[in-house]
C-alpha cells in the first residue's frame, strides 16, 4: 500500500512549497510539503469550514484541531479569535513541523502544536470546539472514532465541526454524529462538501 498522510514519519522525499492565500478575509502564507495532506493550496473543504464557522456562538474556552496537517484550519481559527488558544494535533511529524513554521510565518502565537494519535495527548481536557478535516484515506473506522470520542473532550454547549465530502461518507458521518450527540446540522454545503456540526448538550 502506498504511504498516505496519516503516517507518523513520512518517507516521501521533502519538496516544500510556499504560497499566499486569503481565508475569511485575512491573508496567510503557508508552506506545505510532500507526505502532507493538500500540498500546494488550502483544500476546498478546509476553506469552506473556516469560512462557515462563527466562533461568537461558542462557549468560552480553547479549541482543538484534530489532524491539523500543516495548519490552515487551526491557524485561521486562532486568527479569528485571539482570546482563545487553539491546540493543533496530528500524528504526522512533518505536518506538525510545518504547522509550527506556518504559525511563526503568520505571527500567530495563540496556538499549541504537538503530536497526538487522535485525542491521546489531550486526555482530560475540555474544549469549546473540536474541529476536524478527518483523514478519509485512513478509513471509516478511524473517522468515526474521531466523531464518537469528541464528546468526551467538549465542554457543555461546545461544538464538534467536521468537513467531509458526500461521496466520501458524509451521510454516514451525519448519522454517527446524530447518534453520539442527539443533534446534527449541516451548516454549509458546496461542491459536494458538507460542513457538519453537533452541539454537546449541557
Amino acid at each position: 500500500m502506498s504511504e498516505h498522510y496519516y503516517t507518523k514519519d513520512p518517507k516521501t522525499k521533502s519538496n516544500p512549497v510556499t504560497w499566499e492565500t486569503t481565508l475569511d478575509e485575512k491573508t496567510f502564507r503557508f508552506t506545505s510539503d510532500s507526505g502532507v495532506f493538500s500540498k500546494e493550496r488550502v483544500d476546498f473543504g478546509s476553506r469552506l469550514m473556516i469560512e462557515s464557522v462563527d466562533l461568537s456562538d461558542y462557549p468560552e474556552g480553547d479549541l482543538l484541531d484534530v489532524g491539523c496537517g500543516y495548519g490552515p484550519i487551526g491557524l485561521a481559527l486562532a486568527a479569528k479569535d485571539k482570546n482563545r488558544t487553539v491546540e493543533m494535533v496530528d500524528i504526522n511529524q512533518r505536518a506538525l513541523d510545518l504547522a509550527a513554521g506556518n504559525a511563526a510565518l503568520n505571527g500567530i502565537t495563540n496556538v499549541k502544536i504537538h503530536p497526538s494519535n487522535l485525542y491521546e495527548s489531550v486526555e482530560g481536557c475540555e474544549f469549546a470546539g473540536v474541529f476536524s478535516n478527518p483523514p478519509i484515506r485512513a478509513g471509516k473506522q478511524l473517522v468515526h472514532q474521531i466523531l464518537e470520542e469528541a464528546s468526551r473532550y467538549l465542554k457543555p454547549d461546545g461544538y464538534l465541526t467536521i468537513v467531509i465530502q458526500k461521496k466520501q461518507g458524509a451521510p454516514s458521518a451525519r448519522k454517527k454524529m446524530e447518534e453520539v450527540f442527539g443533534n446534527v446540522e449541516r451548516i454549509a454545503l458546496e461542491k459536494g462538501y458538507w460542513i457538519l456540526q453537533s452541539q454537546k448538550q449541557a
